[in-house]
């Protein structure tokens, strides 16, 4: 199997409800958000790529205009958790090419999520 990655940045505020009043989550905050969409194949095409690198700028397109500089509690449904993030953009970018086999988000370099179904 061929794999292929890359990665996208936004910043966004957000603010999770339902936790403990002291947790810093449930207060105003931002991120400086890292999405890395994977794609797989197992054969290549006829130039030798699983999908070319260029195409992907339609999800760096979608994430700046979409996420970039808002409050994603206005732009998702629920708390807009590194999950729901993650599935989201796995599913907008699925629906497009069909070599997208997972989707991982950060919110700080040392934590991430990632959905692969």
């Amino acid at each position: 199997m061929y794999r292929i990655a890359k990665e996208f940045a936004f910043s966004a505020s957000h603010q999770l409800h339902g936790l403990a009043e002291d947790h810093p989550c449930a207060r105003l905050h931002g991120h400086n958000y890292v999405v890395v969409v994977e794609l797989a194949a197992p054969d290549l095409d006829a130039v030798g790529f699983v999908r070319d690198y260029r195409e992907l700028s339609a999800l760096k397109r979608y994430i700046d205009d979409s996420f970039d500089h808002r409050h994603l509690n206005e732009v998702l449904d629920g708390n807009p958790t590194a999950e729901r993030l993650a599935k989201h953009f796995h599913d907008w970018a699925a629906a497009r090419w069909p070599e997208v086999v997972a989707v991982r988000v950060s919110e700080t370099p040392k934590t991430w999520s990632e959905y692969r179904p």
